[in-house]
């Protein structure tokens, strides 16, 4: 099993969590006319988050794979799925805890959006700020707790 995070085109993911589920169901079918190893297929900015993660995290396949074997048998080596929309990254789990802030730093920093699938499930999409937002917060309620404590009183 694997530590598996996903980032995204947030212009074209939806922005509720059950749309977005459903989309990402549909992402990871893999139906794309193409090989999913190869950057070149992506947006720009997911291809630029892609080619900064390598750096650390090397790819498992493909044109950005280490020619080196030895450098394979890393725990850093992660098998990147490529599509259109999204890059789904599948980690060592004995990595997981650099992977993660790795992979939102960057998500920030190229402004693509970015899904915990292994862990809480959040689902982050740049604001208008170029901060990640959870739309997860989104849909909570914006009433104080106390405003509701002293209606249902």
């Amino acid at each position: 099993m694997s530590y598996d995070l996903m980032v995204f085109n947030p212009k074209i993911a939806p922005q509720s969590e059950t749309k977005f589920l459903e989309w990402y169901d549909e992402q990871v079918e893999w139906n794309e006319p193409h090989n999913y190893v190869d950057p070149i297929v992506t947006t720009t900015e997911l291809h630029n988050w892609f080619k900064e993660m390598t750096h650390e995290f090397p790819a498992l396949n493909g044109p950005y794979s280490p020619l080196d074997v030895d450098d394979l048998e890393s725990d850093f080596v992660t098998d990147y799925s490529i599509g259109r929309d999204v890059i789904y990254a599948s980690f060592r789990w004995t990595v997981a805890e650099k992977a993660y802030p790795a992979v939102l730093e960057l998500a920030q920093k190229y402004q693509v959006g970015f899904y915990d699938v292994s862990g809480s499930g959040d689902i982050l999409f740049p604001n208008s700020n170029g901060e990640l937002d959870s739309i997860l917060k989104r849909l909570q309620p914006s009433k104080a707790w106390w405003k509701i404590w002293k209606k249902a009183l």
